[in-house]
């Protein structure tokens, strides 16, 4: 699942996108705001991490555009400037949820996780899709026969993606680009090798081959 951090403090940028990278998010980072609205214009990201005290353009003024733009990615809001007027300003323009700094970095990834969650219309703790269930926290699933199978970063990063749109043909390509950052680039051919280790874990029927298009997650099934 691919993140987009656009905050122009490099450490607190640097810091948040090694804690999500461990809990298994494929993050890109930008520190101004021009740029930051273009790569979110031309990419598919799950959510947007958004500072309003941006150089080049402001925050609220990146968020309107993409509203106004039809662009609907989830966006929290991060600001120094918690006031209640700003934070009113910040959700009239479009945010989805905001965050004052200082703030624990427990409470974004949970405000994240259920951001993404309601936004997919999955609003339980776990996501469970046809007697799978994805744990999160402890970055494993359960079967249905009730036993527990734990993942690797890149297992349950595509697993995620596999569950939140059951039915739906994902080409190599399309997971290529949801579960790798920008600068780590490799070989498409991996995606299968991802996807034969959680056939194994799973079974070689949950997830199937459409030749020439991709994978699809068939337990649960719904078309989309």
């Amino acid at each position: 699942m691919r993140i987009l951090i656009i905050e122009d403090d490099r450490v607190l940028a640097d810091h948040l996108k090694k804690k999500l990278d461990d809990v298994g998010f494929a993050v890109d980072v930008v520190h101004d705001g021009a740029t930051g609205e273009a790569m979110a214009n031309e990419t598919s990201y799950h959510a947007a991490i958004l500072d309003l005290g941006l150089p080049d353009r402001a925050g609220l003024t990146v968020l309107g555009n993409w509203r106004r733009g039809r662009n609907q990615i989830p966006v929290i809001v991060l600001t120094a400037r918690n006031t209640w007027w700003e934070r009113v300003e910040g959700i009239e323009a479009g945010a989805d949820d905001y965050l004052g700094k200082p703030f624990h970095i427990e409470e974004l990834l949970a405000r994240l996780r259920a951001l993404i969650h309601r936004c997919h219309a999955r609003l339980q703790g776990t996501l469970s899709v046809g007697g799978f269930s994805l744990d999160e926290s402890r970055q494993s699933v359960r079967l249905p026969d009730g036993n527990e199978a734990r993942l690797t970063a890149m297992e349950f990063r595509l697993l995620r993606i596999f569950m939140l749109s059951p039915g739906r043909i994902h080409s190599k390509e399309s997971l290529m680009n949801a579960i790798y950052d920008y600068d780590k680039v490799t070989d498409h051919n991996v995606i299968e090798v991802y996807v034969n280790h959680l056939r194994k874990k799973l079974g070689r029927e949950v997830i199937g081959t459409l030749r020439w298009q991709g994978y699809v997650f068939t337990a649960g099934e719904k078309r989309s």
